[in-house]
């Protein structure tokens, strides 16, 4: 789905900007080539990830990969980190200094799955590994996990190939529940969600991520049953 162009007030012309060079359309014109650009990365590294789980369905029978999620982070949203960051409003200055322009969130059925599926995709030739967060073994202090990639893939166009980051966050069922829900509580809190159920949220990740190794477990226990199975 196309997403709607908000050039126009993500800007604030009242501020004293560095604009006076480029006009308004010259400026609208280079964010919306910046938004193609990054939304065909999003489709490289999409297929990329589609091929590998269609690959180890056909070996393995089943998919590691539970489900996919994209976005495009939105002129407003760009203009507002670029301002945060002293940087100025132009489509150069996000190629040269943003790198989460572009985000996929991959949702595996086990821990396991997530490390194979950053290591085959990572592994390709034009793939490019700029930065690897592992909150999974390394948690938030609140309790988030997940594994965070920065990769470069290249796009081709009819007159130029751009490498273009990529933002992939790469997390558990059980992990995309607790954080989607943690994130839903405090974007509703009207103040600071209080010390005690920080707590608790703390405290149900870390049943959550119990509960993702006891299935890990369970997981590769059957495995080596059916195995013996075969064998008999």
């Amino acid at each position: 789905m196309t997403q709607k162009f908000d050039f126009a007030d993500a800007l604030d012309l009242s501020e004293d900007t560095a604009l006076s060079w480029r006009s308004l359309g010259e400026l609208a014109a280079g964010y919306i080539e910046v938004q193609n650009t990054y939304r065909a990365a999003i489709r490289e590294i999409n297929t990329k990830l589609e091929i590998l789980d269609d690959e180890f369905r056909m070996r393995h029978q089943r998919n590691p990969i539970h489900y996919m999620q994209s976005r495009l982070k939105t002129p407003r949203s760009i203009m507002e980190k670029l301002r945060r960051k002293g940087l100025p409003f132009t489509p150069e200055s996000v190629r040269e200094n943003l790198t989460d322009v572009a985000g996929i969130r991959v949702i595996c059925h086990y821990i396991d799955d997530i490390y194979m599926v950053a290591k085959l995709l990572t592994a390709q030739d034009d793939i490019t590994l700029v930065r690897e967060t592992d909150y999974i073994k390394n948690p938030k202090p609140n309790g988030y996990r997940s594994l965070h990639l920065v990769v470069q893939v290249p796009v081709f166009f009819a007159e130029r190939t751009e490498r273009v980051p990529v933002e992939i966050q790469i997390r558990t069922v059980a992990m995309d529940f607790w954080a989607s829900l943690e994130h839903e509580l405090r974007y509703k809190a009207a103040e600071d969600v209080p010390d005690y159920l920080v707590k608790e949220l703390t405290e149900c990740a870390e049943i959550i991520n119990r509960t993702d190794m006891k299935m890990q477990w369970i997981y590769k226990a059957l495995g080596e049953i059916k195995d013996v199975g075969k064998k008999n």
